[in-house]
């Protein structure tokens, strides 16, 4: 009874989330909306957070990882522009719940957790045609370049300067440059900071 009651309470806050939170920030591409309608965000929190799984910011699960805000996951949708071609390599969160709302729209999909990203060599699977990462990062590792396909897509969250931005990229001549689009709350991929230099006291 409990389970029916629920469903179209968190029916109507997915609703409230896409007229709110997506539309006003200049989210409207219909399969980006229809994704994140379809899929209930509170199935990829633990228990006793899903009651907040539709606020605008990030939720934070401690080692488990973290649910990044909704507007970031349509923002990167929007700039990922997935194809029903595209092989798509997903450097996970921690929840899952970016790879959901992908797997329908590509061809074929791995996930791969931020940690073993972060130092992989290789990654099985390679050359990809999409990368997208959930969380920003301080610096892209060279494997994790070679994973992507010559002319393949990279979309991110970017730590620049203590601030977080999404960012996109193609892979050109070999190489890999991040731009940053938009500043926005995005949660921190530790795994991929950059080597601290010396300091003195």
């Amino acid at each position: 009874m409990t389970t029916t009651l629920a469903q179209p309470a968190t029916a109507t806050a997915r609703r409230a989330m896409i007229d709110s939170q997506l539309r006003t920030s200049g989210v409207n591409e219909e399969y980006v909306l229809a994704r994140m309608l379809t899929v209930p965000r509170e199935d990829f929190l633990p228990a006793d957070k899903a009651s907040v799984a539709y606020i605008d910011r990030a939720i934070i699960l401690g080692e488990q990882g973290h649910l990044a805000a909704p507007l970031f996951y349509g923002k990167l949708l929007l700039e990922a522009a997935p194809l029903p071609a595209d092989r798509v390599l997903v450097v996970e969160g921690g929840t899952g719940y970016l790879a959901e709302l992908l797997r329908p729209l590509v061809a074929e999909l791995v996930t791969l957790p931020a940690a073993e990203a972060a130092k992989a060599k290789k990654v099985k699977g390679a050359p990809f045609s999409l990368i997208l990462i959930d969380g920003a990062i301080e610096q892209l590792p060279d494997g994790l370049a070679a994973a992507l396909a010559d002319d393949g897509r990279i979309v991110t969250g970017l730590l620049l300067r203590q601030v977080t931005r999404l960012a996109s990229g193609r892979k050109i001549a070999g190489q890999v440059n991040l731009q940053p689009i938009e500043d926005l709350g995005i949660p921190v991929l530790h795994a991929f900071d950059a080597p601290r230099g010396w300091t003195f006291a």
